[in-house]
């Protein structure tokens, strides 16, 4: 009684003796009716004659007619049994063979096969519970192939400041490089780095687990806008890039968290700044939309090639990963960062590129407040 086959066939049987039970009862007392309703054609006199007379013509008779009756349903019984058992066997078949198949994938994914599927068949439960595992399963290859770049990526990441802060050392105690302060500088540059590394690890750890604390309050979407373009106004004529602020006047207030609010925005215009050359363009909006505030960052960089622009978002994705992060690539962490905070205050985020060399434009949205 441990399978499900087991417990699937007893359940027919038990269902069939029941149903054999219930029609014995039935026949034991509808019998009688019966036989004298139609074979003695449901005279009262007639029976009543037949049973003060103790006719032992009429007795047989009826033993007869009642014993041909059940042998007939246990000949019946004995076919439907048989038919029961058979289908029981089959039907029990066709339910345990997709779960066996999916407890053997299981198994094979649990042992680090990840790419394993199950055939789906039909339109059923069973149908549903296959296309729902293959979807784990499809999740778990991804997560589990996000976790080995993540591992390559933070390694390369950590690797570069640290390697340039050993070289850098090694010529101090050596004589190589002299004792300037032009050395201790880099030193502190590639540790800065590191740190900021270190910092945004710790940050995106926290946003995915959500082990932080929104506070929503109305804002106005503008004036957002306008501490962003402050802040980064300097960065921006160092590189000779045109940073501009577009904000419609009839906006709406927004339910956000204000520092949230700016930490996304602060991190696509710090996108927008790496992937523009020198010249080029950026702008920062806000427009009504309905129930929304949509805020944008259009530049006219490098741009983004269709292929990658759904993969944009996740962590450590590079486009060209043979660019480090000291020769101005991303890790990505920004980014991802900047869609957990958006979803997680009721919006969402995306990315229109026209493809390599035609800039890109970041949109995403935050609830108006409501009443």
């Amino acid at each position: 009684m441990k399978s499900i086959r087991s417990k699937l066939l007893i359940s027919y049987l038990v269902v069939l003796a029941v149903g054999m039970l219930v029609t014995l009862v039935a026949l034991f007392f509808a019998v009688p009716f019966a036989y004298n309703r139609h074979m003695m054609g449901g005279n009262p006199q007639m029976m009543q004659h037949m049973q003060g007379q103790g006719s032992q013509r009429g007795q047989v008779g009826f033993s007869d007619f009642r014993a041909g009756v059940f042998e007939a349903l246990g000949y019946a019984a004995l076919v439907a049994s048989l038919v029961a058992v058979s289908l029981g066997i089959y039907f029990s078949h066709r339910i345990i063979s997709p779960l066996r198949e999916l407890t053997q994938a299981s198994r094979r994914i649990s042992d680090g096969r990840y790419d394993e599927r199950v055939r789906i068949e039909g339109q059923d439960e069973l149908a549903e519970l296959a296309s729902q595992f293959n979807q784990m399963a499809e999740k778990i290859e991804q997560t589990e192939s996000m976790r080995r770049r993540l591992i390559g990526d933070v390694s390369h990441e950590l690797r570069t400041p640290l390697t340039a802060i050993r070289g850098s050392v090694e010529g101090l105690i050596d004589g190589v490089l002299p004792a300037s302060g032009e050395t201790f500088g880099q030193i502190h540059q590639e540790a800065e780095r590191l740190g900021r590394l270190v910092d945004d690890l710790q940050e995106i750890s926290r946003v995915e687990a959500r082990a932080y604390s929104l506070d929503l309050r109305p804002l106005n979407a503008a004036d957002v806008v306008q501490t962003v373009i402050k802040r980064f106004q300097r960065p921006f004529d160092e590189k000779r890039i045109s940073l501009t602020a577009n904000p419609t006047s009839d906006l709406p207030r927004v339910q956000a968290d204000e520092d949230r609010l700016i930490q996304v925005l602060t991190n696509l215009t710090a996108n927008a700044l790496q992937y523009t050359p020198s010249e080029g363009k950026v702008t920062v909006s806000a427009r009504k939309e309905a129930g929304y505030v949509r805020f944008s960052v259009e530049d006219n960089g490098t741009g983004i090639p269709g292929e990658h622009q759904d993969h944009i978002f996740d962590r450590f994705y590079r486009i060209d990963k043979s660019r480090s992060r000291q020769a101005g690539a991303g890790s990505g962490i920004g980014l991802t960062i900047a869609k957990h905070l958006v979803e997680a205050q009721g919006g969402r985020i995306w990315v229109e590129s026209p493809g390599s060399g035609h800039g890109s434009t970041f949109h995403f949205t935050i609830p108006v407040v409501r009443g």
